[in-house]
């Protein structure tokens, strides 16, 4: 019994090292208008969105993938504080042509979930889900 419940405390511990390792740090800011998209034209696809860097959005590759974003910090350009604890879940629907590498353009929405809007750009992390 011993050996089982130190075997689950072994999975369990690297299953949360896992998921760490695979989160992506980059930035975010956010946009107002959805329509249209890269993606999807003028078909709506909802708030919790995002446009993507090229690096990330891969001539079009991205489009539909999903992402949990998590705020690390604010970048200094903005509120000193501005992470709101949590992540958010997004959707890949366009191009952001002015992102920098590792950079989400996050609907307005989905920012607000999970940082301060008047911080206007922040650290993230982001898992591909």
């Amino acid at each position: 019994m011993a050996s089982l419940v130190h075997s689950m405390i072994v999975v369990v511990i690297f299953a949360s090292f896992a998921s760490v390792a695979i989160a992506i740090p980059g930035t975010a800011t956010f946009y107002t208008t959805y329509t249209p998209s890269s993606c999807y034209g003028f078909e709506n696809q909802g708030t919790m969105i995002a446009a993507a860097s090229a690096d990330i959005f891969q001539n079009r590759a991205a489009c539909g993938r999903m992402y949990r974003v998590t705020c690390t910090s604010g970048t200094n350009q903005g509120v000193p504080q501005p992470c709101r604890g949590g992540s958010v879940t997004v959707k890949v629907v366009d191009l952001c042509p002015g992102c920098s590498a590792n950079g989400l353009d996050l609907s307005m929405e989905a920012f607000s979930v999970i940082a301060d809007p008047n911080a206007g750009r922040i650290n993230i992390d982001f898992t591909q889900v």
